[in-house]
């Protein structure tokens, strides 16, 4: 659900940059850094917006990266701890799910049967 309100939003801003764009065809002068020049005013708005995408989704992959190193980083360290901790602390309150390999099971199986 969330990811088809995203992609309706995203239509919908695409659909009002368009309708805004052709509306303003008029050149108009573009300052450069060191000259100026003349320009389509559609497409100066259209260039603009698909550069604030492209630094934006920049962002957000980096951002993405940085999350998903740190997730793997936790993990492993959860991992770490988990093997560590002795087997008498660990509890598991009812509608809590603990995986076990078969071995375990046949391993607890035997301690309860002695």
């Amino acid at each position: 659900m969330r990811g088809q309100t995203y992609i309706i939003s995203a239509l919908v801003f695409a659909l009002i940059v368009a309708i805004f764009a052709v509306i303003n065809v008029d050149p108009v002068e573009v300052n450069y850094l060191f000259t100026t020049g003349e320009a389509p005013l559609i497409l100066v708005i259209l260039i603009s917006v698909l550069m604030g995408g492209l630094i934006t989704g920049g962002f957000g992959i980096f951002h993405l990266l940085r999350l998903q190193r740190e997730m793997k980083v936790l993990k492993e360290e959860n991992e770490k701890l988990r093997i560590n901790q002795p087997a008498e602390d660990i509890e598991i309150t009812e509608g809590e799910f603990f995986e076990t390999s078969s071995e375990e099971r046949s391993d607890t199986q035997n301690q309860i049967e002695k």
